[in-house]
């Protein structure tokens, strides 16, 4: 157990929380106080360090509704694959390099291997960008936390069996393969970016759930169904 003592959230982050966090802001009362509680826990666990640039209060913020986000319908939810989160000014390239000379810094978010095993590496910028546009499908940190769900299970496949009961495994799969050929065939608003991998499918599919939920359903009737059963999500 890595839990340590636990803070009482500052008061003035709820303001900041409901003008940032729509998740945060659509909860009841009841819902909204657990997530506070949820966000100071994270924090307790976690360890946040910038390169290179200043981790300010926004930013605790903002990653830490991230982790709370997708596994909100978990009760005492902990990430044991997570010790600490390394963010850096802007994007990074496969070697985590992130000079403005270099042409290949393309990545906004990874979960870490190796060296960087139980880390995950940010771009502030894309953190930001996460929560200052409330009408996209995007939510990079969001996206990696999913990763790591996906890896409780012992293996990142895009199939979230830890958390979806097996009877659901097939169906989940049977969706996801038909979605996954309307996104590469055009025929689907889920970005292109999930018809890859399975395992960027998954983490896709799940931010537009998080961050367009009336739409998702609208849209995608199946799968927000089966994401629902996956991530346990009170009803707003």
């Amino acid at each position: 157990m890595k839990r340590k003592h636990v803070e009482e959230m500052p008061k003035h982050w709820h303001d900041i929380l409901v003008k940032k966090v729509l998740f945060y802001k659509n909860l009841t009362p009841e819902n909204q106080a657990v997530f506070r509680k949820r966000i100071m826990l994270f924090l307790s666990e976690i360890h946040i360090e910038g390169v290179h640039t200043e981790i300010e209060e926004l930013d605790k913020i903002l990653i830490a509704s991230s982790g709370v986000i997708p596994v909100f319908g978990f009760s005492n939810w902990s990430y044991n694959n997570l010790t600490g989160i390394i963010v850096y000014p802007d994007s990074f390239n496969a070697d985590l390099q992130f000079s403005n000379q270099d042409e290949n810094k393309q990545i906004l978010g990874m979960v870490g291997t190796g060296r960087f095993e139980k880390q995950m590496i940010l771009s502030k910028k894309a953190i930001r960008l996460a929560f200052n546009n409330k009408t996209d499908k995007y939510n990079t940190p969001v996206h990696e936390f999913v990763h790591l769900l996906d890896k409780t299970d012992g293996q990142t496949d895009g199939i979230p069996a830890f958390f979806l009961g097996k009877e659901y495994i097939a169906p989940w799969l049977e969706l996801m393969h038909k979605e996954m050929e309307a996104i590469n065939n055009d025929a689907s608003d889920i970005r292109k970016y999930g018809g890859t991998s399975e395992i960027e499918f998954f983490a896709v599919a799940s931010e537009y759930f998080f961050e367009r939920p009336k739409l998702f359903k609208q849209k995608h009737p199946e799968l927000y169904a089966m994401l629902s059963v996956c991530f346990q999500q009170p009803k707003k």
